[in-house]
């Protein structure tokens, strides 16, 4: 399952190396420890634009979102290197298709006809990756550019790692469409440089990693490039700032000629134009839903649905469903101020997955009241008409008014005070639900108890 995440979620070498580090994600009964965060990722001519702005050169390109502006962008490139790269959040891009064709999502060319054709085959059409899944992802613009020919690539990035308390600077001679091959199989051959976020890079540190890169015939130019990235990862509030590659033309220049940015969601009242550049057709309508209620929600690959407040129970939570035999579909933190209004609709959110069979609500009451959640448990259960079993355990503050509450509704949920229990009771029902769903048989839970 850790796997299948990891290709959806669209995680980076650097995140990805920062795992092969044992430092970031710990792994549970197989589960992945995705924090339940919507850090902003952008698009390709966004990272060039925010690059050139910090004095990182990049290739000339432009924006195209009809097949015409991409015929006028080739031409205004004046040469015959030219490159179509789908505007889709996902790696794999060039080693992916566009659904029924064998186009896939970097393409080059020679004129401002043939742009204009390849154009017609990405816009409006979902990209199909090794991080997207079988479902695709749309491509609504397309990025024209000028073709280089790398004699050289390198990679270099910037991240917040826990395993170093703070930024470090990830880099490797050995950059390109192949670096998580090196990193696999000759993790030598990447080197790590933390920063002190308090004192910030230095000069020296900046030159350590020119040489270690074998650059030093460039070292004051490189030096420079880093620093650079460093300072636009201040400020910008960034998480991740990767560039793969850092490439060498044939004139001895040097060209981030992709970037990978995120950036943190809790600057975005310091970022607000950036924000603004979030593309929602990009992202899961299920997050994209939850987010308009200030809710946090992932997709797993189960059949129980989870909600909770908080990442370290939604992680408590799936670990014992999978302890008993289950799997989680999904799970939805409702954190420490929602209303019943906004429970109710993550009910609905949970509830749309067709494959979940159950639904677990582990609540634990600090700023987050108990009898708020059953309001809206009660309010969800009715309007939605459930006929999936609702497992409830709710601990802490104003329980015994939310146990109150579900008990006086007299509806088909099912109240457990203790989590192993209530986790060996949704699978057991989820587990019925399955063969009974199997065999076409409705099943009425009308029992007060589970044994």
């Amino acid at each position: 399952m850790a796997t299948n995440l990891l290709s959806r979620t669209g995680i980076s070498l650097a995140e990805s190396l920062s795992r092969i580090n044992g430092s970031k994600i710990l792994t549970c009964s197989g589960s992945l420890n995705k924090q339940p965060v919507r850090n902003l990722n952008v698009h390709e001519h966004i990272s060039y634009t925010v690059l050139n702005e910090a004095g990182i050169p990049t290739p000339k390109f432009g924006v195209a979102k009809t097949p015409e502006e991409a015929a006028k962008l080739a031409a205004d490139l004046q040469t015959k290197d030219i490159v179509l790269k789908a505007q889709v959040l996902a790696g794999g891009r060039g080693k992916g298709h566009f659904k029924g064709t064998s186009v896939s999502g970097v393409k080059m060319c020679e004129t401002p006809e043939q742009a204009k054709e390849l154009a017609k085959q990405m816009l409006g059409n979902l990209l199909v990756t090794k991080q997207t899944g079988e479902g695709g992802r749309i491509c609504n613009a397309v990025m024209v550019t000028q073709r280089m020919f790398p004699r050289k690539e390198y990679y270099l990035a910037v991240m917040m790692e826990r395993a170093f308390g703070g930024p470090v600077i990830i880099a490797s001679s050995q950059g390109g469409v192949n670096i998580e091959e090196v990193a696999a199989t000759n993790p030598e051959a990447i080197l790590y440089e933390p920063i002190d976020c308090n004192k910030g890079i230095t000069k020296e540190q900046a030159n350590k990693i020119a040489e270690k890169l074998g650059l030093a015939h460039v070292k004051d130019y490189i030096s420079e490039m880093i620093l650079n990235l460093y300072s636009l990862f201040v400020k910008k509030d960034a998480l991740l700032l990767e560039v793969n590659p850092l490439a060498e033309d044939i004139h001895g220049k040097y060209f981030a000629l992709d970037c990978k940015c995120r950036f943190d969601d809790n600057a975005e009242f310091r970022q607000k134009d950036l924000f603004a550049l979030r593309d929602w057709t990009q992202e899961d309508p299920k997050e994209v839903e939850a987010a308009k209620f200030e809710l946090n929600y992932i997709a797993l690959d189960g059949n129980i649905g989870c909600m909770v407040n908080g990442a370290g129970l939604a992680m408590a939570t799936m670990d014992i469903i999978k302890l008993h035999g289950g799997e989680p579909a999904n799970f939805l933190d409702v954190g420490g101020g929602a209303t019943a209004s906004a429970v109710k609709e993550a009910f609905k959110i949970i509830t749309s997955d067709p494959r979940v069979h159950a639904l677990l609500v582990n609540i634990f009451g600090g700023i987050m009241r108990c009898d708020v959640i059953a309001e809206g448990i009660i309010a969800a259960t009715k309007e939605l008409d459930l006929k999936i079993p609702v497992v409830v355990r709710l601990q802490g503050t104003n329980v015994d008014e939310a146990k109150a509450l579900i008990a006086n509704a007299g509806l088909k949920i099912v109240p457990v005070d203790d989590l192993d229990e209530a986790a060996r009771v949704a699978v057991k029902l989820s587990t019925i639900v399955k063969l009974a769903q199997s065999a076409n048989l409705s099943v009425n839970f009308d029992i007060p108890h589970i044994s």
